[in-house]
């Protein structure tokens, strides 16, 4: 995929969150609960995207003297979004799973429309933040991610859009 400036990650941020939430939109409550194999339902596929893209308010919301005090600056140029979703891909062959506060609970399907639009709503807000930052300091500052390590303000666009993508594959191979 070919995905560099802000408008394109705008862009497939926006097609990614919405495809998501558009295969999910039309499951009935035993296709929406299903955990088929000891895999996440829909449900906790759509709560634990939401756990992951929230975090992500703040940190973009950070002055930029707070990125660096906290974080620090990047060493290296950001990586492509193909390089980045092969280290992610490489990380979860490894064993690299989803821990702690990202881990989902059951989810009922009388949550799932208050969810689609929570998701809805912490996409529109993050796109907010990333129109605030040049292309400059998404290449500058860096965020801890818990399986890919330190990553640039855009590699971390990179891996949302790409984490949605991962998902929805998950739920489609899954059914």
């Amino acid at each position: 995929m070919q995905i560099h400036d802000k408008p394109e990650v705008i862009s497939a941020l926006n097609g990614k969150v919405e495809a998501f939430n558009n295969y999910i939109s039309p499951l009935g409550k035993e296709q929406f609960e299903a955990t088929p194999n000891g895999k996440w339902s829909a449900g906790q596929n759509l709560d634990h995207l939401i756990r992951a893209i929230k975090p992500l308010q703040p940190a973009y919301s950070l002055p930029k003297i707070a990125l660096r005090i906290m974080f620090g600056k990047t060493n290296r140029p950001s990586k492509t979004f193909d390089e980045l979703v092969a280290k992610y891909k490489a990380k979860l062959a490894a064993g690299g799973r989803a821990s702690g506060p990202f881990i989902p609970p059951f989810i009922s399907f009388e949550k799932k429309h208050q969810l689609i639009k929570k998701y809805t709503l912490q996409k529109q807000k993050l796109i907010a933040k990333i129109e605030r930052q040049s292309e400059k300091d998404l290449d500058v500052y860096i965020l801890p991610h818990p399986l890919l390590g330190k990553v640039t303000l855009r590699e971390m666009l990179y891996f949302t859009i790409h984490h949605n993508e991962h998902h929805l594959e998950l739920l489609k191979n899954s059914s």
